[in-house]
């Protein structure tokens, strides 16, 4: 998408991000939060502590998208980094999903993670499977009946995982910190 602007998330985005949380959680097609999820909840989610949330934002200043990135794991799992990511409805199809999507890497990549593993992703989302298979993700495993889809009941949901790095220049164990 032309002019599309990804930066850090601020305090002042997060009306913007609560509308789109909440459009996808009242759809009930991809993100396993219910509708009763609180405000503070959802603040928590995108902009709380350790969360490195970002915003694509249109030249007129409109939040359209939003990821946040985060550690799959604590301690030994901690060089894997897990996202999550929402794009207006108003938008989508436009671009942000990909442009944020190769935002993400780029920046996981700058903060050392090694990989990147999306835990639950909803097997009748085709366009985001679509997305991740086309910037390097593949399905390795399938977690049966584990989303309850609001309109298809209960159906599969997919791990997906990419390496960000050559795991043959991997720092050992005793270079990582925490490790």
């Amino acid at each position: 998408m032309k002019d599309l602007v990804i930066r850090p998330a601020l305090e002042a985005d997060f009306e913007s991000i609560w509308t789109i949380f909440c459009a996808h959680i009242e759809a009930g097609e991809s993100y396993v939060f219910s509708t009763a999820t609180s405000r503070e909840a959802g603040y928590h989610y995108w902009l709380g502590e350790g969360v490195a949330s970002f915003v694509a934002v249109s030249a007129g200043g409109r939040v359209l998208g939003m990821y946040r990135l985060v550690p799959n794991q604590v301690g030994r799992g901690h060089h894997v980094a897990n996202a999550s990511y929402m794009v207006s409805p108003a938008a989508q199809g436009a671009g942000v999903g990909r442009a944020m999507g190769q935002h993400s890497l780029t920046e996981a990549r700058e903060r050392g993670y090694l990989a990147m593993q999306f835990n639950h992703v909803v097997s009748t989302n085709g366009p985001a499977i679509g997305l991740w298979k086309k910037l390097g993700f593949s399905i390795v495993g399938t977690l049966p009946k584990a989303f309850r889809h609001k309109r298809l009941g209960y159906i599969d949901a997919y791990v997906m995982y990419q390496l960000l790095q050559d795991p043959d220049h991997w720092p050992t164990a005793d270079d990582v910190p925490g490790a």
